[in-house]
């Protein structure tokens, strides 16, 4: 343990050995974070995450530098399927300990499987989607939302709370119940979790039990008896025989017309209107069924393209969420190559690297670390930013030279040469309305020959610059070019001895 004040190592006694400065309250601090991180441990080996994590937010609390409650915390982040959160917490603990740090094991594993990277964003996005999909009452694409982005991500644990969320409103209690469980498996004594469960306990009228259990029921199957009765007269059954009658053949003849006629009147009252009747049902339930089915295929294919644009939608979503992702990872990485610079006094490198660094990516910790560094390289950094702006500028690339120019101008706002040089800049690229209004503050910050020359542009950019032909406009960037570069001498003389004052 290093003292909070000089920086030395310290030995037994309650005070320091360099500066003599009372550090019993620092070895109270660090014994209190080491014993929240001993805590914070065991609370995870049981799967008991929530416990864990503010445990180990207690002990950074006590001590930001305690590098294994940092890594323990990207862990169990991880586990719950925060992989953002974690990535943070590695990133910084690899930025207080580069060396000999199991973070960096975690984050180049997590690079090297961009697939599963992707999975995880697009999993945050889709529930971030189903959140707003509740909260706009569309519970039914919610909850099948929902349960794609489980069957990708199944330790995201605030989708299995939405989840059971949704069952309970729709009072589907025993579905909720199972969502619950499995959120239990992999947090056991998460809050929210316990809190759900109790609700739908006192539904049902059921205790849950979170350990699984097993069991089966067979059903009888049920059959139908078939009794037959009959009824005996005796012990014999007497048929008697049919009696036949004799008949003349006219009498015949006569029965056989009579039952031909019978027949056929059957058959043109009876028959021919059943058979019509049910050809008619026939062709109109099959005209039913085939508009039943040109319906349910065109809904189908209404669903199909609204997958496809939502599918096109989470793509794009994903695409700027890993681009984020990498501009963080880069910010960070050269915000510590810009610490290593600095720390060995190359300030010019550290300037160079920093420059790349977007300062709202930061944690709290890290902006700290740019502002030390950022105040320190900012005179060699306006120095670069105006060379390289002026180069590119001559080089007639005047989108570079504005950007350079601009960012040289947020440092340093009253140097002559960075604003008459972009002025021209926009002037010579065509955005006469930004130009006349750089032209508009030399006017006020540089009174003399050079407000006059800036007045001068701003007429001719408000006046007739549009008409003027193609030579005069060629012959007003050559000198505006020659005016920057008269200039820049005289310029670059002080902010070359600044930005040596600052190094030294």
């Amino acid at each position: 343990m290093n003292c909070m004040n000089c920086g030395a190592r310290l030995t037994n006694s309650d005070y320091c050995p360099e500066c003599g400065c009372d550090i019993s309250v620092q070895r109270k601090a660090y014994q209190l974070s080491n014993l929240y991180y001993n805590k914070g441990l065991e609370k995870a080996e049981i799967r008991d995450l929530s416990g864990a994590i503010d445990l180990l937010k207690r002990s950074l609390k006590f001590n930001k530098l305690n590098i294994q409650a940092r890594n323990l915390l990207g862990l169990v982040y991880f586990e719950t399927g925060e992989a953002v959160s974690a990535l943070s917490e590695w990133v910084i603990s690899k930025n207080i300990m580069p060396d000999y740090n199991i973070a960096s094991q975690y984050i180049q594993k997590l690079q090297a499987e961009p697939n599963k990277l992707d999975t995880i964003n697009q999993t945050i996005k889709k529930y971030n989607e189903a959140l707003k999909c509740c909260r706009e009452g569309n519970e039914d694409v919610a909850a099948i939302q929902l349960k794609k982005i489980l069957s990708q991500n199944p330790k995201l644990i605030k989708g299995y709370h939405l989840l059971a969320l949704i069952y309970i409103k729709n009072e589907k209690y025993e579905k909720a119940r199972r969502i619950l469980k499995k959120a239990a498996r992999i947090d056991k004594t998460n809050s929210t979790t316990l809190r759900f469960l109790k609700e739908v306990d006192e539904q049902t009228g059921t205790a849950t039990k979170l350990e699984q259990s097993r069991w089966g029921r067979k059903e009888k199957p049920v059959g139908e008896e078939a009794v037959q009765t009959a009824y005996i007269s005796g012990n014999e059954t007497i048929i008697q025989p049919p009696t036949f009658r004799e008949s003349s053949v006219t009498a015949t003849l006569l029965n056989l017309g009579i039952g031909v006629l019978v027949g056929a009147c059957v058959v043109g009252f009876l028959v021919v209107p059943a058979v019509k009747q049910s050809i008619n049902r026939s062709a109109n339930e099959k005209v039913v069924e085939y508009s039943n089915t040109m319906a349910s295929q065109s809904a189908t294919l209404d669903e199909l393209n609204a997958q496809i644009e939502e599918s096109q939608a989470t793509v794009e979503s994903a695409q700027q969420q890993i681009a984020q992702a990498d501009e963080k990872v880069t910010s960070y990485e050269n915000l510590i190559k810009a610490q290593e610079a600095y720390s060995e006094g190359s300030y010019t490198n550290a300037a160079n690297v920093i420059q790349n660094v977007n300062r709202e990516q930061l944690s709290v910790e890290a902006q700290q670390i740019y502002d030390n560094i950022y105040n320190n390289v900012k005179t060699t950094m306006f120095r670069n930013l105006k060379n390289d702006g002026v180069e590119a500028f001559d080089r007639e690339d005047y989108a570079t030279a504005i950007d350079l120019l601009n960012r040289a101008k947020e440092i340093n706002g009253e140097d002559y040469q960075v604003l008459n040089t972009l002025a021209h800049a926009y002037r010579s690229q065509g955005s006469n309305a930004e130009a006349i209004q750089v032209f508009q503050e030399i006017v006020e910050k540089f009174p003399g020959k050079r407000a006059e020359s800036a007045e001068n542009y701003i007429e001719q950019l408000g006046g007739s610059a549009a008409a003027q032909p193609e030579d005069g406009a060629a012959e007003g960037s050559s000198d505006a070019a020659g005016t920057a570069q008269g200039e820049q001498s005289g310029s670059e003389d002080t902010s070359d001895t600044g930005s040596e004052d600052s190094e030294e």
